[in-house]
């Protein structure tokens, strides 16, 4: 291709010359053409790379505490992330993900800012190049038992201690975990500040969505599918019209008032 033969290109020749590689020349040709719309083409592309650069740097922002312990040698940093612990139904769910030093995924970012379709594409993607995942999920027999703290808390030192490669480090979100054996980095709204954090938030958010939209077929009439086992009013009227399910957690309201829940029994050290 020579700038010379550029002109006798049609508008959409041009647009799929414009999402190849090293389109340098093509691009300053089609800013240089008599036709406004190859223009505009030209225009697209520059804000699309734009983009992309501003999201590669945000990503790459998201590994400053993954950093910290990569330049101590320390490269199996294991991000931890929980999801269900408001719920009155269903699993607290726990996923520990050890990325690849750098690895930029784009869009990746807290579970909550996620649309439903932009998680589940994360999630395949954390899954296909993560270097290690495992995720943990207590049910409401463990959280009645223990609470919801010591449940979650439990879960997370699973999951971290059963990766199938191991944890050199942890960052996780907002818990302590002071019983590891590696250092470990709890960060308030970590699921936005680091890589690996958001990405186990990911991990857990999906693999639990999944797990209640599952439980529809089971338990008809309930919406666990689309409430997720949190109390909505949907949630609220099949409670009043079906009772009480083996998902309910006796100790969250109302539940706890309807079975005459008395207090925990503890548990063992996790």
């Amino acid at each position: 291709m020579t700038k010379d033969e550029f002109p006798a290109l049609s508008v959409k020749e041009i647009k799929a010359l414009l999402e190849e590689p090293f389109v340098f020349d093509v691009l300053l040709w089609a800013e240089e053409d008599h036709r406004s719309s190859v223009r505009k083409l030209a225009d697209a592309y520059v804000m699309r790379q734009k983009r992309k650069l501003k999201e590669r740097q945000r990503v790459e922002a998201m590994f400053a505490y993954e950093e910290s312990f990569y330049q101590e040698g320390k490269y199996h940093v294991a991000g931890v992330d929980e999801v269900g612990r408001g719920p009155i139904a269903g699993p607290v769910t726990v996923a520990a993900v050890i990325l690849p030093p750098q690895l930029i995924i784009e869009g990746l970012n807290d579970s909550k800012k996620l649309s439903p379709a932009k998680r589940d594409a994360l999630y395949d993607e954390i899954m296909a190049k993560a270097v290690a995942v495992k995720v943990v999920s207590y049910g409401p027999e463990v959280i009645d038992r223990i609470n919801i703290y010591e449940a979650t808390r439990k879960a997370m030192y699973e999951a971290i201690n059963t990766l199938p490669v191991k944890a050199e480090a942890v960052l996780v979100d907002a818990m302590p975990l002071p019983d590891l054996e590696v250092p470990v980095e709890s960060l308030v709204k970590g699921d936005s500040k680091s890589a690996s954090i958001a990405a186990a938030s990911i991990v857990a958010k999906v693999t639990r969505d999944r797990y209640m939209e599952s439980l529809d077929a089971e338990y008809p009439g309930y919406g666990f599918g689309i409430h997720k086992g949190y109390y909505t009013d949907l949630h609220r009227e099949a409670i009043e019209d079906m009772g009480i399910t083996p998902l309910h957690r006796h100790s969250f309201e109302p539940v706890k008032s309807i079975v005459g829940f008395e207090g925990y029994v503890g548990d063992e050290k996790a």
